[in-house]
């Protein structure tokens, strides 16, 4: 997979996929050239937009949050992004597995990798500071990321039944919305934490 083909992934099963699967890479190199840098841009843009335009995307606090403050709670999302990312590759391991579809870890490891990128770089949207375009783009990335799902799961977990395919993208995109909806209320958690010891 490289950039030139990653927008061909969103609607199609084999361009940038038959790569990946020729690739095969493991769980520690989609880590560390995926995961991990991708992982950074939501605690860093969340950073930049709490210095730069306080209350214009998130609420306000008074008084702002210091650059302490918010390493702890960028430091601790950036952890349970990684966290849920080895979660999610496990419930898609056992999503297939309940679909009589037996897949290795590295390709469900890829599969939950690849999938959230477009939410990743939804969080670069934080450098306008407009709620409104915010969160147009996060719409548009949930459908890429949901698009990423549908057309990742018959060239990764070797699903050749459409059919069967479908249940199961349907079944990784039901928990993708669990799993980043918990993120997203671990983020408010965090953050009433740090107003709650001031």
């Amino acid at each position: 997979m490289t950039p030139a083909n990653f927008p061909g992934m969103f609607v199609s099963e084999s361009e940038g996929w038959n790569e990946i699967n020729r690739i095969h890479p493991g769980v520690l190199k989609m880590l560390l050239a995926v995961v991990l840098p991708m992982s950074l841009l939501p605690p860093l843009m969340y950073a930049y937009a709490s210095m730069f335009h306080p209350g214009q995307i998130f609420p306000a606090m008074e008084p702002a949050p210091g650059g302490g403050e918010l390493l702890l709670v960028g430091g601790g999302f950036f952890l349970a992004e990684i966290a849920m990312v080895f979660l999610m590759a496990d419930l898609i391991r056992q999503i297939a597995a309940s679909h009589e579809t037996s897949v290795g870890f590295e390709n469900t490891f890829a599969l939950a990798a690849i999938a959230p990128a477009p939410l990743w770089l939804a969080s670069l949207m934080m450098f306008v500071p407009s709620v409104w375009l915010c969160s147009v783009t996060l719409a548009v990335a949930w459908v890429g990321s949901v698009a990423l799902i549908r057309h990742g799961v018959r060239p990764l977990l070797h699903v050749a039944d459409r059919d069967r395919a479908r249940d199961i993208a349907n079944s990784i995109t039901v928990a993708g919305v669990v799993g980043w909806t918990g993120l997203m209320l671990l983020m408010v958690l965090l953050v009433s934490a740090i107003v709650g010891w001031r």
